[in-house]
């Protein structure tokens, strides 16, 4: 049996929450951790994006299965919306994942299984900033997820820690 994905399309557009971004619409077809996608595009290629405004931890740090299961429940196999201005120096898409009306950054955040990114946070819109520095201070109080810790280590840290 042939299996179908819905194109791919890019639309440029002044009127996303990010000025003069692009969207972008295709099928989640993998998850390489809590914090990066790929999608299937039209012509069969594949699109790395990286969540904007969050860093999940890392693989082999605490929580970063944790994480990497979540955003997986969260849109593994389903059709999503990325808003993206930017690309990162690994050529990734950076942007804002939506699936099903939510915000999917966010939920990470919501999560406690993702910092919001405050070295990014002027790339946001002010409505996000607020939305993600509330999720993140929440799920703190909540000591949801990576919460629990007493002491997490914020990805930026263990990365730096490791080379």
């Amino acid at each position: 049996m042939r299996r179908i994905f819905p194109y791919i399309f890019v639309i440029s557009t002044a009127f996303c929450s990010s000025a003069f971004a692009d969207i972008v619409i295709g099928r989640v077809i993998g998850i390489s951790d809590g914090d990066t996608l790929t999608l299937h595009t039209h012509d069969k290629q594949q699109l790395k994006v990286r969540l904007a405004g969050i860093d999940a931890p890392e693989k082999g740090q605490s929580f970063g299965q944790a994480s990497k299961r979540n955003l997986s429940e969260l849109v593994y196999g389903k059709r999503v919306e990325v808003e993206s201005n930017k690309k990162d120096r690994y050529g990734r898409t950076v942007g804002k994942v939506l699936s099903d009306g939510f915000d999917v950054n966010l939920e990470q955040v919501k999560a406690g299984l993702a910092w919001h990114y405050k070295a990014y946070e002027k790339e946001q819109t002010p409505s996000d900033r607020i939305a993600y520095a509330e999720a993140e201070q929440s799920a703190r109080a909540a000591r949801k997820g990576l919460w629990i810790d007493q002491y997490p280590i914020p990805p930026w840290e263990f990365r730096a820690s490791t080379k």
